[in-house]
């Protein structure tokens, strides 16, 4: 099985804080998941598939608007038509919250996991493209 892996990294903006003093809603962090596992199936199979169910979730940090999340995943185990994947959300950049200074913001020297996460994804057989050529779906 060929090593698939991807990453997002984003600011959290404050329209994505759902609760009170900034907080993100753990859903979010689903969210990139979800981008991830896309990018994972076009790599492996050139078709955007689909989610099928999250089988464990873990929200191990509170996450916050201004942070910068990194989101990783990669496929664990392929079958005919699943992948089963594992996710790792990281912040890495912190408002830095000066008086005076609302742009400050510190990299971490050590990231912080906040959440992480497994799947399954499918990609049906007629839609796989491997070698990579145009079919209908």
């Amino acid at each position: 099985m060929e090593n698939f892996t991807s990453l997002i990294r984003l600011r959290i903006a404050a329209h994505d804080a759902h609760y009170a003093g900034g907080l993100v809603d753990g859903a979010k962090m689903l969210h990139l998941f979800g981008d991830v596992a896309t990018e994972l199936l076009i790599r492996s199979d050139g078709d955007e598939g689909l989610f099928v169910a999250y089988d464990n979730v873990q929200f191990l940090a509170p996450v916050y608007a201004g942070d910068y999340i990194e989101a990783t995943g990669r496929i664990v185990a392929m079958g005919k038509t699943s992948r089963k994947m594992e996710f790792e959300a990281r912040k890495v950049i912190v408002p830095a919250g000066l008086a005076g200074q609302p742009s400050a913001a510190d990299v971490l020297a050590e990231p912080i996991v906040v959440c992480k996460a497994s799947g399954t994804c499918v990609v049906p057989a007629q839609c796989q493209r491997i070698p990579r050529e145009p079919l209908s779906c």
